[in-house]
């Protein structure tokens, strides 16, 4: 089995949709290949998507597939010539036709205006420009410029304190959607998310289009941090946007925010993804700095599930470098993480029921497993709870997600410490215990006489439950 145990999110681009990349990205430790469709257009996508999967299938590698939808974008309009602000120069941002001239910019989004009041902050090009709002008219924003720059075609704009009424999803993400399931991708990132609606607008959508993609919530809103128990409820896992969420709140904040929405999923069993800027540095060096090193660390020992790279893979000079090297810091984190394990890994939700049975005795393999030290803890599942409930835990020992569902399988590849295996169905215990060291052995995981913990739903088939425990010694 493979060393590391936390996942690799890498970003495909120019610089990776290659095949050599690929299978060297992979081989170095790509767990998620993440496909932007902010950038790009769905020919290229989809020759990407079908040259990941067919690499890892030669590298007989489990290599799920993230779409990443980009979400209720706001950009100014064309600007025929860049304009050059200075503090307290005034700019109008206009719902009408403009292109720069006598500093008026086109704004084409009516439903962005009517949200923004007067002494709201707007920030353009990803923060590098700031505007005040001094005047709103009913087709216009006029605005003080705070922090000036360069301003030019098309540069995102972001209102860090207005809670924006615009839809969750747009036509283009529609459309996105369509195709990503269509290419059946394993998730659906899903950007700008605000609230649990949300993320049910999105689940709406993909039941009218016939299919389902688990959905990851990024967050990346004010909006979103005030609602964060309620998304992590409702979603399948979750992205730390660190990019645009260190836009809408101080900078300074991000690492506590990102810190308690790590033990927020780690209290519920959900996937979480750390991203943005992790080995920038790597984009054209081909060492990380010290900082990105410490930062890739720290979130690992955090309790993060997955470590995201975004330009470093997608546009990088060293994409292959960036995976190894991310792979390296995983591994050398991972040796610590027992000695820094938080006790809140451990604690009992406040569940009833067969809830309650699932969390004792997923908790309960973790301290047999420190007892005995087994090769393996197997958990069996249709939905892939069991193995979360586990991997929750951080255990030193591997866990094997034996699962006969394909999708679940798949899904199993964001998840921290757990390798998946995808065998014939089976009906009773005996079937199961075949089942399972047939497969390990075949693929080299066990060998006679290894020590396996095995946990289980029974009877099974019902999904949602784990209220079996077996040790058992391959024979």
């Amino acid at each position: 089995m493979y060393n590391k145990r936390t996942k690799i999110v890498a970003t495909i681009g120019p610089s990776s949709w290659d095949k050599d990349t690929i299978r060297k990205i992979i081989r170095a430790g790509m767990d998620v290949a993440r496909i932007n469709f902010s950038h790009g257009e769905h020919a290229k996508h989809s020759e990407s998507i079908d040259l990941i999967r067919e690499v890892a299938e030669e590298e007989n590698r489990v290599v799920a597939i993230m779409a990443d939808i980009q979400g209720p974008k706001i950009r100014v309009g064309k600007i025929t010539k860049p304009i050059e602000l200075a503090r307290d120069d005034v700019i109008t941002l206009t719902l009408n036709e403009a292109d720069g001239t006598d500093n008026i910019v086109s704004l084409p989004h009516p439903e962005f205006v009517l949200d923004i009041a007067v002494g709201m902050r707007l920030l353009l090009d990803d923060g590098n420009l700031e505007f005040e709002v001094t005047e709103v008219l009913p087709r216009s924003l006029v605005c003080r410029v705070i922090l000036g720059g360069v301003l030019s075609s098309r540069k995102g704009v972001m209102a860090p304190n207005a809670h924006l009424t615009l839809s969750a999803i747009t036509d283009k993400d529609r459309e996105d959607v369509e195709f990503a399931l269509s290419k059946d991708t394993d998730y659906i990132a899903m950007s700008f998310v605000r609230n649990p609606d949300d993320i049910r607008e999105l689940r709406w959508l993909m039941r009218h289009l016939g299919k389902d993609a688990a959905v990851i919530a990024k967050i990346e809103k004010h909006e979103a941090l005030e609602n964060i128990e309620d998304i992590i409820e409702v979603c399948d896992g979750i992205m730390v946007a660190r990019g645009d969420l260190g836009l809408e709140v101080p900078a300074e904040e991000v690492p506590y925010h990102q810190k308690r929405i790590i033990r927020l999923c780690n209290k519920l069993s959900k996937p979480v993804i750390t991203a943005t800027q992790m080995l920038s540095s790597m984009v054209e060096s081909p060492r990380p700095t010290r900082a990105e090193a410490s930062d890739v660390y720290n979130a690992i020992i955090d309790g993060t599930d997955a470590v995201m790279l975004s330009n470093e893979s997608a546009a990088g000079r060293y994409p292959v470098e960036a995976v190894e090297t991310m792979a390296t810091i995983a591994t050398i984190a991972e040796q610590n993480i027992w000695q820094s394990r938080s006790p809140g890994w451990s604690t009992m939700s406040q569940k009833t029921g067969s809830e309650a049975i699932s969390d004792a005795v997923s908790e309960s393999t973790y301290y047999i497993s420190e007892s005995l030290n087994p090769r393996a803890i197997v958990t069996t599942t249709l939905t892939g709870y069991t193995a979360r409930r586990v991997a929750r835990e951080r255990p030193r020992t591997p866990i094997l997600c034996v699962t006969p569902n394909e999708t679940t399988y798949r899904l199993m590849a964001l998840v921290w410490g757990v390798y998946p295996l995808l065998v014939p169905d089976f009906h009773t215990i005996d079937e199961m215990i075949d089942v399972i060291t047939s497969t390990a052995m075949k693929y080299d995981i066990v060998r006679r006489g290894d020590t396996l913990i095995i946990i289980a739903g029974v009877p099974f088939g019902l999904g949602g439950q784990t209220n079996l425990l077996k040790i058992h010694t391959v024979e």
